[in-house]
């Protein structure tokens, strides 16, 4: 059944894939009844292969539960994963609602890179830990993944409205932020690269080194230590020795994956930009030459109003509940902990700013992009490189 499960993640991979153009199809001017009904069917295809491929995911989250005995939520793949299937079911949702293709030329994109980010995280399935054995982790998890997912599709609109909205014919402060996601979208797929790469090669690297507690451990690398853990020494001569070692709280390892996936991103980045000649911003921005603009700040508006106390109940009164329950305290400022806090905040502020002091439109988008920033710098540097009570989640 472990097989059924991987091929079931693989299958809703594809299917989304397929999809999209589908959602391209259907984005072009309406001019009249018969083409419209054309453009309405090339919709309607996408949004079926879309649930289609939800459900597929669907049922890889439920066999894989099935065959570890416990909900797939303990570590970096297993949470992605479902957070990349809760994307796909806001979009469904939001798609129903409003009936705007785009979305699905923005989000799904959105959703395929976190289900490939996840593909390149372990895939075992491990008893859980301790810490993590309790019906408390379904729930607090799953809410935070539902809310998060919510809010992404926030960001997808706020995406849109910026990639419609921003003069790509001169060079800008707004044109240079907006290139700046794109280059974060194309590091992700850096970090597929260089992490497949590598692991075709069997790259393995093996350090003794001082863990945060003063005690002796080894660490095995994947690919070459550009940074090294606390105090480290070879285990086989000839490995690659690290450039930079960094202090015990920060998981070296983690955070070598990180540069070597700016740097594949960074490279990637100049090659596309060579072969279009142009932005990526002004690649895209052709899809959103028909959108609506005040329709597309509503739905980022809305996906913010709705994913926000999602995020709240799961992100910080389930969280502390179970915090209570484990570890005695509700509270104690661990990394995972206080980003959760920062990201409430900012959502918090968010909705202020935009009922208080009428932030509409690009103020607004900006806010969408930057929200969705601070939870994958939760989701990927927080997990990945710094060390607390919560990095099991980084395995």
């Amino acid at each position: 059944m472990a097989n059924l499960s991987s091929n079931l993640l693989l299958v809703a991979f594809i299917l989304y894939l397929v999809a999209i153009p589908f959602f391209g199809g259907a984005i072009r001017q309406k001019k009249g009844l018969e083409e419209k009904k054309s453009f309405e069917k090339w919709a309607k295809i996408g949004i079926t292969i879309t649930i289609i491929g939800f459900l597929s995911q669907l049922g890889f989250f439920i066999t894989r539960w099935i065959v570890g005995g416990h909900a797939p939520l303990s570590n970096m793949f297993e949470y992605t994963a479902f957070f990349g299937m809760c994307l796909v079911l806001a979009f469904i949702l939001i798609y129903f609602l409003y009936k705007t293709s785009v979305l699905g030329l923005f989000v799904l994109p959105i959703a395929l890179l976190v289900i490939a980010y996840a593909s390149m995280f372990p895939r075992d399935i491990s008893p859980l830990i301790p810490a993590l054995q309790s019906y408390w982790l379904q729930i607090h998890v799953s809410t935070v993944a539902l809310g998060e997912a919510i809010l992404a599709v926030s960001f997808g609109s706020g995406l849109i409205y910026l990639v419609k909205a921003i003069d790509q014919s001169k060079r800008s402060k707004s044109t240079t932020w907006l290139e700046v996601i794109m280059y974060s979208f194309v590091a992700i797929i850096g970090f597929v690269v260089i992490t497949s790469g590598f692991a075709l090669s069997d790259y393995k690297a093996t350090y003794n080194y001082i863990d945060k507690n003063d005690a002796a451990a080894t660490l095995e690398y994947s690919m070459p230590a550009l940074v090294g853990p606390h105090e480290w020494e070879l285990v086989n001569k000839g490995d690659f020795e690290p450039l930079v070692e960094v202090p015990a709280i920060i998981n070296a390892k983690k955070l070598n994956t990180v540069i070597w996936s700016l740097g594949a991103g960074l490279v990637l980045y100049i090659l596309i930009r060579l072969i279009i000649r142009k932005r990526i911003g002004a690649l895209l921005q052709p899809l959103t030459k028909n959108i609506n603009l005040d329709l597309v700040d509503e739905i980022s508006y809305r996906s913010v109003l709705i994913g926000f106390p999602v995020f709240t109940l799961g992100g910080l009164v389930f969280a502390m509940i179970w915090a209570q329950i484990a570890w005695t305290r509700f509270w104690g400022w661990d990394p995972k902990e206080v980003w959760a806090l920062i990201t409430w905040l900012f959502y918090a502020a968010f909705l202020h700013l935009r009922l208080a002091k009428g932030w509409h439109g690009e103020k607004s988008a900006w806010l969408a992009v930057i929200g969705f920033a601070i939870i994958m710098f939760n989701l990927i540097a927080v997990n990945l490189v710094l060390a607390g009570l919560h990095s099991y989640a980084g395995s």
